[in-house]
């Protein structure tokens, strides 16, 4: 019950995300569907998971369909949430983020946004070429017990798939810069953000650079950079040289001797040692000093790292690089547990779209029709905001409260380590186990409880007789 209470007390702090008391309520219910769910069959699985009667399905439905559940609002209020629950990582008072994207397979022939996708993967068992949405991702890098690391996920959007007006000129790098710059100002603090080598880009770098903020990605291995000009006491006609000699980067691997031992930074390895080059070089795309890090790893191979923050330790960029793959592991259980990408909703005007098609030209539609796509896309983007919360709250409850979760767990693993950070799973049975008896006891009078009681089905609640 303990896990339940605190439960509740974080959800309490959203209350503001909702112009109306009824949407709160039903934003709650989902929640509570989406942290105990054992199946992912979209909005029905909330009905099941929440002991809700069949005749609220449509109350359910509605709610992310609902303008008064405010996206902005929700986002900025689970944003200082999450800084209050978890300890972030920091490197010279910068708040470290993560930065990814994820594409969500959608077989729904009226779903706005639903395109022909290709994924990049070493596993033969993703297909080249899928339907759905293409989303990127902000997450926070937290540090808990033992050493342990995650990232909480803070925003997902679509980013690709509709196109309003045939004037828009932005990309995917464009986007994912606004959406980390609008996260950045509600932390108001500087912010360092981790990402591959995709965002390794002007369109990411400039708009970082110009508030304030860094970047640390990964550099391709066919990069090149220039030398800052030898200084001439008495140079000629013309315009003064920016660009020194060319740099292949891949070349500096040959020259052994300035490399450094040390010990590896990356997390969960002991007893590595790496040998590392840091250089400071100018890149031509920025026009600016970036320092490069070329790390040379006994097993993992060669890898070339960069970062606009020229003062950061290598070393510090090498951990925090090396934790950048969290993100992974946090899509992993929004995938497969909390089921963050498992929307079923349709739009009832649209066109069927064909398989293997582009992306949706709106901008000769009618306003109505516009209307109506922008709706669905809120809907959609209303539930992966939800689904981040109660990942987030998961997350927490792991970190913060793993004794209890492993007290309340009441099931069987094979590898059950009681001493370490239970994961999200783990902590989602935990949480249906002792639902009931949450929801029943009489020291539990709250109006959250009273209106989940109030609108449950009592054959699917187990002793509600009883209780009643």
């Amino acid at each position: 019950m303990e896990l339940w209470l605190e439960w509740t007390r974080c959800v309490w702090a959203l209350r503001e995300a909702c112009s109306r008391t009824a949407t709160f309520f039903w934003m709650v219910v989902a929640l509570l569907g989406l942290s105990v769910r054992s199946d992912l069959a979209g909005v029905t699985s909330f009905v099941r998971a929440g002991f809700v009667d069949q005749a609220y399905y449509r109350a359910l439905l509605n709610l992310f369909h609902s303008p008064a559940l405010g996206l902005d609002r929700l986002l900025a209020l689970w944003v200082r949430l999450a800084l209050r629950l978890f300890n972030p990582v920091t490197a010279e008072g910068f708040v470290v983020l993560v930065a990814d994207g994820i594409k969500a397979a959608k077989e729904g022939k009226k779903m706005p946004g639903v395109k022909s996708l290709h994924q990049e993967s070493a596993d033969n068992s993703k297909p080249p070429y899928i339907m759905g949405h293409s989303f990127q991702a902000i997450g926070l890098l937290v540090q808990g017990l033992a050493n342990a690391f995650a990232a909480v996920p803070l925003v997902s959007r679509i980013h690709e798939g509709l196109v309003f007006s045939n004037r828009d000129r932005r990309t995917l790098l464009d986007k994912l810069a606004k959406m980390f710059l609008e996260v950045a100002d509600i932390i108001q603090r500087p912010a360092i953000l981790v990402a591959d080598a995709y965002y390794a880009s002007r369109k990411i770098i400039g708009p970082l650079l110009g508030a304030g903020h860094h970047l640390i990605a990964k550099a391709k291995i066919n990069t090149v950079a220039f030398l800052q000009p030898a200084n001439i006491a008495r140079r000629g006609r013309g315009r003064p040289k920016f660009y020194g000699a060319k740099v292949r980067l891949r070349d500096l691997f040959d020259e052994l001797a300035v490399f450094v031992s040390a010990p590896s930074p990356v997390y969960g390895e002991k007893d590595v040692t790496i040998t590392l080059r840091s250089i400071d070089l100018l890149w031509r795309p920025v026009g600016r000093l970036v320092k490069f890090v070329l790390v040379n790893h006994p097993t993992r191979g060669r890898i070339i790292l960069m970062c606009t923050f020229l003062s950061l330790n290598p070393l510090t960029i090498i951990r925090l690089y090396g934790i950048r793959f969290k993100i992974e592991v946090s899509f992993k259980q929004a995938v497969w547990t909390v089921g963050t990408y498992a929307y079923h909703f349709w739009m009832k005007m649209m066109e069927p779209i064909r398989r293997r098609s582009g992306n949706q030209y709106l901008h000769m539609r009618t306003n109505e029709y516009r209307r109506h796509v922008r709706r669905k896309m809120d809907a959609y983007h209303r539930y992966v905001a939800l689904a981040c919360v109660a990942q987030g709250l998961l997350q927490h409850l792991a970190f913060n409260f793993h004794t209890t979760v492993w007290a309340c767990f009441r099931s069987w693993l094979r590898t059950m380590k009681t001493h370490a950070v239970p994961s999200e799973q783990v902590v989602a049975v935990a949480l249906r186990s002792c639902l009931p008896e949450f929801l029943l006891s009489k020291d539990n009078g709250s109006h959250l409880t009273k209106f989940i009681l109030d609108h449950a089905a009592p054959d699917r609640l187990p002793n509600f007789s009883v209780a009643a």
